[in-house]
Formats: structure tokens, sequence, C-alpha cells
């Protein structure tokens, strides 16, 4: 089964926050399989949102710092810290559009997770989704997602695994 980028959208700051526990509970009961997976809190009045990779729930083949660096950055204008300028960036940003992570995802990630708001980015596989719907239920989490074929899991891998 391919791998799926899933980005849920909450109203309020601490929403993604909440909603690890969740994403750990469906991991227990092997309603899902995480490959890796970061939060973005972005409470009213700052300037840019706090991002962090969830390396506790990170597994085999994780993407690793530079992916949601990358992503990130591309995102909330964040320099990007630890990755070297020019060509290597171009060469990653062509292999988030060649998995899908193109100009209409990131716009409409733009778009919704702003001042306010939070959000959880997971890669994951194996889903069971409608269980994974119901779980969440009751946190009031907008779904956002891009389905990742095997070949283009694999390239994403292959650029930015650790």
């Amino acid at each position: 089964m391919a791998g799926t980028l899933t980005v849920w959208k909450f109203a309020s700051p601490t929403g993604a926050d909440t909603a690890v526990a969740t994403l750990e509970d469906l991991r227990k009961q092997e309603l899902l399989t995480v490959h890796d997976a970061a939060v973005v809190s972005w409470p009213e009045g700052h300037r840019k949102p706090k991002t962090r990779q969830l390396h506790n729930l990170a597994g085999a083949g994780a993407l690793g710092g530079a992916f949601w660096g990358l992503l990130f950055g591309i995102l909330f204008f964040i320099p990007l810290i630890g990755i070297a300028v020019g060509a290597a960036v171009g060469a990653l940003t062509g292999a988030l559009t060649d998995v899908g992570i193109d100009d209409d995802f990131i716009k409409r990630l733009k778009d919704q997770i702003t001042p306010g708001t939070s959000a959880l980015f997971v890669l994951t596989s194996d889903a069971t989704l409608d269980r994974v719907h119901d779980e969440f239920h009751g946190q009031h989490a907008e779904l956002i997602s891009t389905n990742l074929s095997h070949e283009q899991e694999a390239h994403l891998r292959e650029v930015f695994a650790d």
C-alpha cells in the first residue's frame, strides 16, 4: 500500500498536541503505520508558528529533519537551517513536487494554517481510514491530505531519509 501524507488542521494552537495522543493510540491499535510525524502550533499574535518533529512516533524510514525543514520553510518562510542553499534546495523542492506536494497543496496549507491554529502532519501507510477518522471525531479537525504512490514514496525516502 502506498503512503499518505495527512495533515489534520485544528482550530486552536493546542489542538494538534492533543491529537498526538490519538495518533499514538491508533498506532498501538495497529490501525495505521506511522513513518514520520510533525506538529505545527501557531499561537495568536506570533509572527510564525512553532514546529517540531515527533521523534517518538517516527518509525523506520522516517524522512527526518531535512524534509520537515524544507516543507515548513516553504510553508511559513522559516529560514532553512542546516540545509545547503542553492542547487540542493532546488533539487529537494523538485522532489516535493514529484510526490504530489505541489503548489496547489502548499497553497491550501498556507491558506488554512494561520495564527490561532495548529496542524498535525503525518506520513502513514496501512491506515484503516474510517476507523482513523472516527478516532479524531470531536477534536474539530479538518483533513487536508495527499496520497503518494509507491514510486513517489520511494523517491521521497531516497531524497530525504536520514
